[in-house]
């Protein structure tokens, strides 16, 4: 998956017992999902691939819109980059059929009506072309605009690309920033002084909601089902979903 420093995306990671066991992941302040975007204010989601905006706000998102708020998903890339060798995928073929999981997931989690803007950057060089993302991102934001973003140290670069140049748009533009971790889970530890853990809030998802998380989540098939035509497991195998699919959502504020 990739190695930034010392955050290395590899195995099976740090298992979701170990985080739930961790009286840390239950201790975060609980925040209500309206609260952090303002009336009349609009959530700017920017997801580095087509499933990052669910597995890491995907309950949030609908509680905005269930609160009025309006949201729009900016999508960097495509995420063709994900089966290299596939001898089922291209990266154009993979490219498209992500697209159709992305509006296929929106649809099951209630967010059908949430735009979704493309920037079709190269998945796997974002870090190669941040200044691009920076140029594009720049004039979509507004006035009372709250971004989320991946965290600037999740792990994988694209993540930490996107989070970089959401901050510095949000630091020109005087606008808020919430960073989401996502590949943290699988290379933090609990008590990890890597992690800013003074930062982290969490925002609960009841029951039906977390239903729906799932079902949007099975809709990204070229993910969650091994390709068998490449040696391994999924993309997201049970046991790196399981940390993202919790009854809170996690963010840095």
């Amino acid at each position: 998956m990739g190695l930034v420093g010392d955050r290395e995306i590899r195995a099976e990671g740090t298992p979701e017992a170990v985080w739930d066991a961790w009286a840390g992941l239950h201790s975060p302040p609980v925040l209500d999902a309206a609260d952090l975007v303002p009336k009349r204010g609009r959530a700017v989601v920017i997801a580095p691939h087509p499933d990052d905006e669910l597995l890491a706000c995907g309950g949030l998102m609908r509680q905005w819109t269930d609160a009025g708020r309006d949201v729009v998903v900016v999508a960097v890339t495509d995420g063709g980059g994900s089966h290299t060798g596939s001898r089922r995928w291209t990266p154009v073929t993979l490219e498209a059929a992500r697209r159709a999981e992305r509006l296929a997931a929106l649809h099951e989690m209630g967010l059908a009506t949430v735009p979704v803007i493309g920037l079709q950057l190269p998945d796997g060089g974002v870090t190669g072309t941040e200044a691009a993302l920076h140029c594009a991102l720049k004039p979509m934001l507004q006035p009372g605009d709250v971004v989320f973003a991946t965290w600037r140290l999740d792990g994988h670069p694209d993540h930490e690309a996107t989070g970089r140049a959401a901050a510095a748009c949000c630091a020109e533009a005087g606008l808020p920033l919430v960073e989401l971790p996502v590949w943290m889970w699988h290379w933090a530890e609990p008590d990890d002084p890597r992690v800013p853990w003074h930062r982290l809030a969490r925002v609960r998802l009841d029951p039906a909601l977390r239903a729906a998380k799932r079902r949007a989540i099975a809709a990204h098939r070229t993910q969650v089902e091994a390709d068998p035509t490449l040696p391994g497991h999924a993309i997201l195998p049970p046991w790196a979903l399981a940390r993202l699919m919790r009854d809170h959502e996690f963010v840095f504020v």
